[in-house]
């Protein structure tokens, strides 16, 4: 890790700044040539925070659309596994994705990957914005964040901390408090959130940063303890929890994302559709009420809007990871 290495991430300011909110009205069912339901590949596991954004949305979302939304999750590699089985799809609409940051990340952190993450794909929207949480083992002798430093620092190395991979952003944000504690900490990647925020609670690893709509539950739950929301603001979900400034440590700041995606070459009516229907379900009361509880920012925008905001985070990712010192796999 170099000392100097910037918080190049999505923070909530940027990201709200930096869309444009073009409105899309949907009065049509979906295209009626591919009937059926529509697949939605998350290339994530089961539990992470675009899986608990994509189940709350997915009835409206259907409703929208005109079909029935299945939700396939198939993670591994970063996200690479699902998102080349969703590319690999006719691109009539019937197969889509929800991809967060990762999406953007992992060509600077894998030496090979079977497709073009923006020439591949179909940019639809971008979805929300969501805060990180640093969350530990509520045995672990530390109530705050200051004493959780104070303990990493008496003992560099004897504590280590889980992510959901090697390069996701939940691995960079993790590399992103150690750099800013001045901490040491042994990296445990696992193969997605779900056995990530498994072994955390079990106390198999001390502790990791999740995206809020992953770790809520736990928060409340007890079965995690979260010392500080990596956010300027804190977040209604979790009220409690101080932001990263109030805890003593400003410079951890970092947020992550999720757009809607699909296969290379979808027509532009099918495009306008689909975003129509996203922010459809997105603007409807309940989902608008599951996105609060979880703790998200809806941030829709054009298909426009979202390649270009893919572009400039695939520049900004590869400096980080170059700064953070991730290796290549």
């Amino acid at each position: 890790m170099h000392p100097e290495i910037d918080p190049l991430f999505i923070t909530r300011r940027h990201m709200i700044a930096a869309l444009s909110l073009a409105g899309l009205g949907v009065n049509s069912p979906l295209w009626a040539q591919t009937g059926g339901a529509v697949r939605l590949i998350l290339p994530v596991s089961a539990g992470s925070g675009v899986d608990a954004i994509a189940r709350a949305a997915s009835n409206a979302l259907g409703k929208a659309l005109g079909q029935n939304v299945v939700i396939e999750n198939q993670p591994g590699a970063g996200g690479v596994v699902g998102t080349a089985a969703m590319i690999k799809s006719a691109p009539d609409g019937s197969t889509l994705s929800f991809v967060s940051n990762n999406h953007v990340i992992y060509p600077s952190v894998l030496k090979s990957v079977p497709f073009d993450p923006l020439g591949d794909i179909t940019a639809i929207s971008l979805i929300a914005i969501s805060p990180m949480v640093l969350v530990i083992n509520p045995k672990l002798p530390a109530t705050n964040l200051k004493e959780f430093i104070a303990l990493l620092k008496a003992s560099p190395g004897k504590y280590n901390f889980a992510s959901s991979g090697n390069g996701t952003i939940l691995h960079l944000a993790a590399e992103l408090f150690k750099d800013s504690a001045g901490v040491f900490s042994t990296h445990i990647p696992y193969r997605g959130f779900g056995p990530m925020i498994t072994d955390i609670m079990g106390g198999q690893v001390d502790w990791g940063v999740g995206a809020l709509p992953a770790v809520v539950g736990q928060v409340k739950a007890g079965t995690v303890r979260a010392l500080c929301i990596a956010s300027t603001t804190r977040n209604a979900a979790i009220a409690d929890v101080p932001t990263s400034a109030q805890a003593g440590l400003p410079a951890f700041e970092i947020g992550g994302w999720s757009a809607v995606i699909g296969p290379k070459g979808m027509n532009a009516e099918v495009v306008k559709r689909v975003n129509a229907a996203v922010r459809t379900a997105f603007e409807s009361p309940e989902v608008k009420d599951a996105m609060l509880k979880q703790g998200n920012t809806i941030t829709l925008s054009t298909p426009e809007v979202a390649q270009a905001y893919f572009k400039t985070e695939m520049q900004r990712y590869a400096l980080l990871v170059k700064k953070a010192g991730v290796e290549l796999q």
